[in-house]
């Protein structure tokens, strides 16, 4: 299991674009940090926009990089700022592989993108629940964007992890074609519908069996 909420397998976080995400989603992580630091409010709201001082800062060499950790570039509206930050994504020469992560598929269409590129989508349950996803698309429609985007390396990530139908959830994940599924819980305390940790076991045994699957460490409250 990897510790706190980031993957273990990003080495640096590469944060490009500031502004309110149109999704804003209840549990955000970026919007509780908004009401606790006034430097987070500030980058994090109003229009979105690109940080030029972000945008231009050397970047590791050979690293793992998740772009835009903060905010989800490839929401509905941003192709000036998709445009902008893939450019400087694909001109890099220092060997990186870049982690793209959106709620959003249907945005990663039509793009160029550096060759050593990972593609994540967030699905937090099979099921709609209108009170805690925002303004985000029902995860069915994130599964058909998805799943029709051919690109070798997709990953998807269950998290924070609501309470779904198991068999459906597990053929929407099978039909996207990934190399790896993240599973992580609600680490903000609010009060989301969970699954029971049976039905957790048995979602994880089924996944293993056609994908790699990576229990992310805040899962262990669901599976003790």
């Amino acid at each position: 299991m990897s510790n706190g909420n980031m993957y273990e397998f990003i080495g640096e976080t590469w944060n490009p674009l500031n502004g309110q995400c149109p999704h804003d989603c209840p549990y955000c992580s970026t919007n509780k940090l908004k009401k606790r630091f006034p430097v987070m409010r500030e980058l994090y709201s109003g229009e979105i926009r690109i940080n030029e001082r972000q945008l231009n800062r050397k970047l590791s060499v050979i690293n793992n990089i998740f772009v835009c950790a903060q905010n989800d570039l490839f929401a509905e509206g941003n192709e000036f700022e998709i445009a902008t930050i893939l450019g400087r994504c694909v001109n890099d020469k220092r060997g990186n592989r870049f982690f793209f992560q959106t709620k959003n598929p249907a945005g990663f269409h039509g793009w160029r993108y550096p060759i050593e590129s990972t593609f994540i989508i967030t699905l937090e349950s099979n099921r709609f629940y209108e009170k805690y996803m925002g303004n985000t698309r029902h995860p069915k429609l994130r599964v058909a964007d998805f799943a029709t985007f051919e690109k070798q390396h997709k990953q998807i990530t269950i998290e924070p992890i609501m309470d779904f139908d198991l068999d459906e959830f597990i053929s929407l994940i099978r039909i996207c074609d990934i190399e790896q599924v993240n599973i992580g819980a609600d680490s903000g305390k609010n009060g989301l519908p969970e699954p029971s940790k049976e039905k957790l076991e048995r979602l994880i045994i089924a996944l293993k069996k056609f994908t790699k699957v990576h229990l992310k460490n805040n899962l262990k409250r669901l599976l003790a």
